[in-house]
């Protein structure tokens, strides 16, 4: 059993409605050990709605610490953060990050040239391959800006997005992007970071989590071990989602442990 969420929202990030406790609840229902909540901060997202996702972190690491003492009978409660990553925001970043103690952060590639691929005008005059490549190209860059994170999030988070959803299955394959993937890869794990198990991919329908089961495998070829998994929650109901899946997934790849993060060290938990 899969003891830890390690990519979870509450309503400190401005696209999720649940207060901490919801989330808390339900990881004590559902038998985890440990809760990390990474709480979006995307600075400079383009304002296309009420959406800002930034959040006061002063207020966060207070409310955590509540809830920490609160609870801690019965869950352990990380205070965690994920990082929008754009190259332009290191200074900044780098500030946010050296000021709080954060147990953990997802560094992740939401806005690539001042849009987010969820929105339509991303798409506009592009093929959906210029599109993806120019997002995997975008996690590069931002890897090499700064490295003031513990995993990149979500690595093919484009994946939900691109137009004509039924046909991304059967043109998104490693090996369309080989090269780039592998650049990508090598870049992540020459920064000494690791990657995550996003299981909201089988909540979008996908029919894998993020990234795909060939992307992890040739992580591990490239030397990749270190792996956190999360189930990218904003809602109690989709809390540690499909979690069931992932060991089989991880061990069929060659895969033996997982991590934790306590104090921005890694914990190593085995499947």
């Amino acid at each position: 059993m899969i003891i830890a969420d390690y990519h979870v929202h509450s309503d400190f990030s401005s696209d999720s409605k649940a207060p901490m406790e919801q989330m808390i609840e339900q990881a004590i229902r559902l038998g985890l050990k440990k809760l990390c909540f990474t709480d979006h901060m995307d600075i400079d997202y383009p304002q296309v709605n009420d959406h800002n996702f930034i959040f006061d972190v002063d207020v966060y690491g207070k409310k955590l610490l509540e809830l920490k003492e609160h609870y801690h009978k019965q869950i352990e409660l990380l205070m965690g953060i994920e990082l929008g990553l754009q190259p332009h925001l290191t200074t900044q970043l780098s500030s946010l990050v050296n000021q709080y103690p954060f147990d953990f952060i997802i560094g992740s590639s939401h806005v690539v040239d001042h849009v987010d691929p969820y929105y339509p005008q991303y798409w506009e005059n592009r093929t959906k391959k210029e599109g993806i490549q120019l997002y995997f190209e975008s996690i590069i860059e931002n890897c090499k800006s700064f490295q003031g994170f513990h995993i990149y999030g979500h690595l093919d988070y484009i994946i939900r997005y691109v137009p004509g959803q039924s046909e991304t299955k059967a043109t998104y394959s490693y090996s369309d992007y080989a090269e780039l993937l592998d650049e990508v890869l090598k870049t992540i794990i020459s920064y000494g970071k690791g990657i995550e198990i996003n299981t909201a991919g089988y909540k979008y329908g996908l029919g894998f989590a993020h990234p795909k089961p060939e992307v992890i495998s040739r992580y591990k070829e490239l030397g990749g071990e270190l792996i956190t998994i999360g189930s990218d929650a904003h809602k109690p109901e989709h809390l540690a989602y499909d979690f069931n899946l992932v060991p089989e997934l991880l061990k069929g790849l060659g895969f033996r442990y997982y991590a934790t993060f306590v104090q921005g060290k890694p914990i190593y938990e085995k499947l």
